[in-house]
């Protein structure tokens, strides 16, 4: 087998221009991706596999941080301080928030956009809407 071809997975057109847009940092990109990552359909849980192996060897050194408590402790709020911090220390972030026990939606964006108002706009930082 070819070297420079061994271990990489081939990718049909639209999965291989996901892949290249989120690996380019365009939010629109990582989006969908995230939407075929989290769907319950098997076809997009196929090609979800095939997108985020693709995407692996470029994880590099990423952190994952769960942030819970009670309604109006102050999460958003948190979470603003907090990611415009690590912004301001050379790191980009990513916010992908869900609150399951809202009862007005069944699963309400936590700490939607209006909440972390600097974050959402910041060029380094990524909230999923």
């Amino acid at each position: 087998m070819n070297d420079s071809i061994a271990g990489q997975v081939l990718l049909a057109a639209p999965d291989q221009q996901l892949v290249d847009g989120v690996l380019a940092r365009q939010p629109r990109a990582l989006a969908k991706a995230i939407t075929l990552a989290e769907s319950t359909r098997r076809d997009h849980q196929a090609r979800a596999e095939q997108v985020l192996a693709a995407l692996l060897p470029h994880t590099g050194k990423a952190i994952r941080v769960g942030i819970s408590g009670a309604p109006g402790a102050g999460k958003s709020t948190f979470i603003e301080v907090l990611g415009l911090h690590l912004i301001e220390c050379g790191h980009r972030v990513a916010v992908l928030a869900v609150d399951p026990s809202s009862t007005l939606s069944g699963g309400s964006i936590l700490g939607d956009k209006t909440r972390m108002e600097k974050l959402s706009t910041h060029p380094n930082a990524f909230i999923r809407p």
